[in-house]
């Protein structure tokens, strides 16, 4: 097996915890020797998504369940901050918390909607789009797909073992039986979504939007998102329902909009990676004023943010050119 067979997969495998924990700006450039023991959990959760929905062909809509699926396991399970009322010392359920289920509404939806847009759709989408003649066809084989298998199974008890090790909380079983409960009903949902080649032809006779306008529009909606939580933390907002009600209505429009748009004539891995791109620049302002978990935000931590937004405006900028590239043999081939 050559190394470029396997290359989509190795960088998905990387890319997912690096922008999930290190873009974010939640880890500072100083921890990426974290990478080794994150990668198994974020990389090969990515990868197994991406493999499984790429070989049942259920196309986007299965991948988006099956990332909010692993987003609950990672925040339900893993660590286990749904329940935790002062995970890493933060008070993350103080606002907004619901005693019959245990959980803070606002937390819950913030943390939930960063897991599945940004640890994995968004590295999945990128990766795709960098080798856009392989984006529809598996990477891996068998071999590789029960290995990735073993490095997430690995990866998810060594940071479940981590994270007990430091915050001694064990969330009630109830809520435990909850969280793999819905994990079980997402992943079950998922594959009840037809498969692509089953679903209706596109009838549309409307263009796509530009590839730039659905670029802003990417960027626009994730900052707003972010936005919501910097205000809602600044002014200290007593109705923890505005956020959420504000969380919920961003997500509907902005489900409905991609939606509408991937349905029309024209739409392709051009305004992919715009998505992406938008959501990963998103990520990449927003590390600045995220104190990191070590440094806060000293000069170190920002020299380190800014070195991550380099690092992503210059994979937006790699695969818009293969993308380029690719165009350029089509049109040399016809």
């Amino acid at each position: 097996m050559t190394f470029s067979r396997i290359a989509p997969a190795v960088i998905l495998f990387f890319l997912a915890p690096l922008v999930a924990e290190f873009l974010l700006g939640n880890l500072a450039i100083t921890m990426l020797p974290a990478l080794i023991v994150l990668a198994p959990m974020y990389g090969g959760g990515a990868l197994l998504i991406r493999e499984v929905v790429r070989r049942t062909g259920r196309g986007w809509p299965g991948m988006i369940v099956l990332a909010l699926a692993y987003a609950v396991l990672e925040e339900g399970i893993i660590t286990q901050s749904l329940f935790n009322p002062n995970y890493l010392g933060e008070r993350l359920l103080d606002y907004g918390f619901l005693p019959a289920l245990g959980i803070a509404l606002p937390w819950t939806l913030f943390v939930l909607t960063l897991h599945t847009v940004w640890s994995i759709s968004v590295p999945i989408a990128l990766v795709e789009v960098l080798f856009p003649e392989r984006r529809t066809t598996p990477w891996l084989g068998r071999p590789g797909l029960a290995s990735t298998f073993v490095l997430f199974a690995i990866g998810s008890i060594a940071i479940t073992a981590a994270t007990l090790s430091t915050e001694a909380f064990v969330a009630p079983v109830p809520q435990l039986a909850g969280a793999a409960a819905a994990v079980i009903v997402l992943i079950v949902a998922a594959f009840s979504l037809p498969p692509e080649l089953h679903r209706p032809a596109d009838t549309s006779t409307r263009p796509a939007p530009g590839a730039w306008s659905v670029g802003a529009f990417s960027l626009a909606a994730g900052s707003i998102f972010m936005l919501i939580t910097i205000f809602a933390q600044t002014l200290h907002l007593s109705d923890w329902w505005i956020p959420v009600a504000l969380y919920l209505l961003l997500d509907a429009v902005v489900i409905v909009v991609i939606r509408s748009w991937s349905e029309r004539q024209g739409w392709g891995d051009w305004h992919r990676l715009a998505l992406a791109g938008g959501a990963l620049l998103t990520y990449a302002w927003y590390a600045f004023p995220q104190p990191s978990v070590s440094l806060g935000n000293s000069a170190i931590d920002l020299a380190g943010n800014a070195v991550f937004a380099a690092g992503a405006v210059l994979l937006i900028a790699v695969a818009a050119r293969r993308l380029q590239r690719a165009g350029s043999a089509d049109s040399s081939a016809a």
